[in-house]
C-alpha cells in the first residue's frame, strides 16, 4: 500500500544564473541539448516566490519512491519542455538509473475565502460586485474533479459551500448573494479559521482569497495570521482588490477613511501571507477579465513533473534515506540550458533535496 512521507519543510530551490545578454547565439550542434522557453506575458503576480513544496510518496511493498516536482524559469513560470534525461536521481548519493517522469495535471481541493463586508453599506455594493465578480470567473476555471468550499467573511467568517456542494449550486451562489450589511472586516480573524479548516484536507490544495486585505477588528493580530498560514500547510493565493477599492473608495465621502488607509502595508501583508504560505498575490487593477491571472494560478497550483524510481539502496530500513534531484543536459551532465522567448541564454540547476525513512512507511 502507498504511504506518503510527511516532509514539512522539502525544499526546491531554483539556481539562475543568467548569461551576458550580448552572447552570441549558439551553434546548431548545441540546439539538441537545450529547452526552449514558450513566449509568455510578463509575470502576473507580485513579490518574490514562495517556496513550492514538492511532495515525496514511498511505497514498502515495492520500493517505488515517488516525487511530485515544480520546475519554473526565472519569471515565475512552469517549464514545460523537459524530457526524462534532463533529470538525474540520486539517493543516497547513487544515481537511480531506472527513473521514469511524467507530467502531472492533478485535481484540487481549494477554499475560496470571500471578503463580503464592510463598514460603509454604500461602499459595500461596489466591493461585493468585484468580489462576486471574481469569484464567479475562478468557478469558470474548475474541473468537475476539483472540489471547492466557500467561505464568506465580514465581521466573522461564514461557510457558505461545503467540498460536497455541486458546481451548479457553486455558480448559484455567487449570482444570489446579496449586498452586505455594514460591519466589521475582520480579515485576521477569517484567514485564522479557514487555516485551520484546511489542515486535514489532503491532497493538492490551497486557499483562494479574494480581498482587499483591509481588517478593522479582529481579535487575531497580523502576526496570529502569519503563524496559522504557516501550520496549515496550504499554499495561499490571494486575489489583490486592494488598488480597486482604493480607487473607488474615492467616490464615496462616507469612505473616508478607506480613501486614507495605508494601502502600501496593506498589500505588503499580503505579498508575505502569500510567501510564506508558498503561494503568490495577483494585484491587477480591474477583475472584468481575471483569465490570465486564474491560468496563472492554475497552472502553478496543477502542474508537476512526477519522478519515480524503484530504489535499489541496501542497509537498515529504519535509517534516513537521502533524495536528490538534479536538473541536467544528459551530453554534458552539467546545468542545461534554458531558452528565453528572446533567445537568451540561462543556465539552470534545480535541486529538489531530502529524506524518507522506509520504515515509517509501513507503519
Amino acid at each position: 500500500m502507498l504511504r506518503r512521507i510527511c516532509l514539512g519543510n522539502l525544499v526546491a530551490m531554483l539556481l539562475w544564473t543568467a548569461l551576458a545578454a550580448a552572447q552570441s547565439p549558439p551553434g546548431p550542434s548545441a540546439h539538441h541539448r537545450q529547452v526552449q522557453i514558450p513566449t509568455r506575458p510578463a509575470a502576473l503576480f507580485t513579490g518574490e516566490q514562495g517556496k513550492q513544496r514538492s511532495e515525496i510518496h514511498y511505497d514498502p511493498a515495492t520500493s517505488n519512491v515517488t516525487m511530485k516536482l515544480l520546475v519554473q524559469d526565472p519569471a515565475g513560470y512552469f517549464i514545460p519542455n523537459l524530457h526524462r534525461d534532463n533529470f538525474a536521481v540520486y539517493e543516497n548519493g547513487v544515481r537511480q538509473q531506472n527513473a521514469t517522469v511524467e507530467i502531472e495535471h492533478a485535481p484540487i481541493t481549494l477554499g475560496i475565502v470571500l471578503e463580503h463586508g464592510g463598514r460603509y453599506k454604500g461602499f459595500n455594493k461596489t466591493s461585493s460586485d468585484e468580489v462576486l465578480r471574481a469569484g464567479q470567473q475562478l468557478l469558470g476555471e474548475l474541473g468537475r474533479q476539483d472540489k471547492v468550499a466557500i467561505w464568506e467573511y465580514a465581521d466573522r467568517a461564514q461557510q457558505v459551500a461545503d467540498f460536497s456542494t455541486g458546481h451548479e449550486r457553486l455558480e448559484q451562489l455567487f449570482i444570489t448573494s446579496g449586498v452586505p450589511d455594514s460591519s466589521e472586516t475582520n480579515f485576521y480573524d477569517a484567514l485564522v479559521s479557514t487555516s485551520e479548516a484546511m489542515k486535514t484536507v489532503t491532497g493538492c490544495k490551497a486557499l483562494i482569497v479574494i480581498t482587499s486585505g483591509v481588517d478593522t477588528f479582529s481579535k487575531a493580530k497580523y502576526a496570529d495570521a502569519l503563524n496559522a498560514v504557516r501550520a496549515s500547510g496550504t499554499p495561499v493565493y490571494i486575489i489583490n482588490l486592494g488598488p480597486d477599492l482604493r480607487e473607488a473608495a474615492k467616490s464615496y465621502a462616507s469612505a473616508g477613511p478607506y480613501a486614507h488607509l495605508d494601502w502600501q502595508k496593506t498589500e505588503a501583508q499580503l505579498r508575505e501571507i502569500a510567501n510564506v504560505s508558498g503561494g503568490r498575490i495577483y494585484t491587477e487593477s480591474g477583475v472584468l477579465d481575471l483569465t490570465p491571472v486564474y491560468d496563472d494560478l492554475m497552472e502553478n497550483l496543477r502542474v508537476r513533473y512526477v519522478i519515480s524510481y524503484r530504489s535499489t539502496t541496501n542497509g537498515p530500513l529504519d535509517a534516513a534515506r537521502t533524495v536528490r534531484v538534479e536538473l541536467v543536459d544528459p551530453t554534458t551532465n552539467g546545468p542545461v540550458e534554458i531558452i528565453d522567448a528572446n533567445g537568451k541564454v540561462i543556465r539552470s540547476k534545480v535541486v529538489v533535496e531530502n529524506s524518507y525513512e522506509p520504515n515509517a512507511a509501513s507503519t
